[in-house]
């Protein structure tokens, strides 16, 4: 996104605007009648960073597709941004938004005098899977199973300081493994690489989530994941944040797009068909098959929040994982991390 051409539109628009409310014959009643019309047909585009395209975000397409943003007079588009970037996109600005783990916003939070800040959950579960080349996986899911299949085991952790990365060196460590000497780390930036390096025998087992695993399972590379994350319970896994000198400066578009973003979540909860309707127009790749496995594993596993909450003990399953693997040492508040203002000013309508 060219950040100038933005700013140079929004000029634009407001110099016609000036124009219009200045031509001569219009009494002040017209004029301010037509600047309300113009307002009111309007919508304020925001650009909201993912770090990738996968089923967890579902909520946010929804709102994108049923008209939520727009209903709130928003226009969001969404910015894939591999690699981390999802996070600094927001910090340079050229993204309002981002969806993503918190962990990964404290982080970055680090020395900056603008912090990221999470205003509605979304995932509310460790939304990672483990799953092993087709014929391999473990007979047992015991802690000394586990430990033995994966001592030496090529494993793709995803990026470095990506929430799926740290939760798969937590359970190593858990076990009793070294993630630096008892198993081969890969660590590639690009998370849609995780279906291929198994099938190409780059790695024997992958972490990943929906829809890698139906993906996976469709061309015969996995069967059904050999460990869930997501039994940790209530896991602030991808939230909506922005900076905190957003809330400050422009609350009520923050509200705005926490009223669509808590609006989605109620309704996939409620309609099944309405959330396979925009899963598919969002994957069309995925085979019938696929796309039914991807979402009744989002259902069974209760993958999303039900109303934009994100609370402390979700929080700190996250945070306590980053302290686990030595990525995070510093200390964290949960109102430094998190303002549930908006979602409470829902509940209270």
């Amino acid at each position: 996104m060219n950040v100038t051409k933005v700013k140079l539109s929004a000029v634009l628009l407001v110099s016609v605007m000036i124009l219009l409310s200045g031509c001569s014959g219009k009494s002040n009643a017209e004029v301010e009648a037509a600047a309300a019309g113009n307002e009111a047909g309007k919508l304020k585009k925001l650009i909201i960073a993912e770090p990738l395209h996968y089923t967890g975000y579902l909520p946010l397409y929804v709102a994108q597709r049923e008209g939520y943003f727009a209903d709130e007079g928003l226009e969001v588009e969404m910015l894939q941004a591999a690699g981390g970037t999802h996070v600094t996109s927001v910090v340079s600005g050229d993204a309002w938004g981002v969806i993503g783990g918190p962990e990964s916003n404290a982080l970055a939070n680090i020395g900056n005098s603008d912090p990221i800040v999470s205003v509605s959950n979304v995932v509310n579960r460790a939304n990672v899977y483990l799953m092993a080349k087709k014929g391999t996986a473990p007979a047992g899911s015991s802690d000394e199973e586990l430990k033995a299949f994966l001592q030496d085991k090529k494993l793709n952790a995803g990026r470095h300081g990506g929430t799926p990365n740290l939760l798969t060196q937590y359970l190593l460590l858990e076990l009793g493994l070294d993630p630096q000497k008892d198993v081969r780390l890969l660590e590639p930036a690009d998370g849609s690489t995780v279906v291929a390096m198994v099938q190409q025998g780059a790695a024997d087992i992958a972490n990943g989530a929906e829809p890698q695993i139906s993906d996976g399972i469709a061309k015969g590379v996995w069967e059904e994941p050999f460990y869930k994350f997501h039994d940790m319970g209530d896991y602030a896994y991808s939230v909506l944040s922005v900076k905190k000198s957003t809330l400050e400066k422009d609350p009520e578009t923050v509200q705005k797009a926490v009223n669509a973003v808590v609006k989605a979540l109620k309704a996939i909860q409620e309609d099944k068909a309405l959330a396979m309707s925009v899963l598919k127009a969002e994957f069309p790749t995925l085979s019938d098959e696929a796309a039914q496995a991807a979402l009744d594993r989002a259902y069974a596993d209760r993958l999303w929040s039900p109303d934009g909450v994100i609370t402390e003990e979700a929080l700190d399953k996250d945070m306590n994982v980053m302290i686990k693997t030595g990525i995070y040492k510093g200390e964290y508040t949960y109102e430094d991390l998190v303002d549930m203002q908006f979602v409470n000013n829902i509940a209270v309508k």
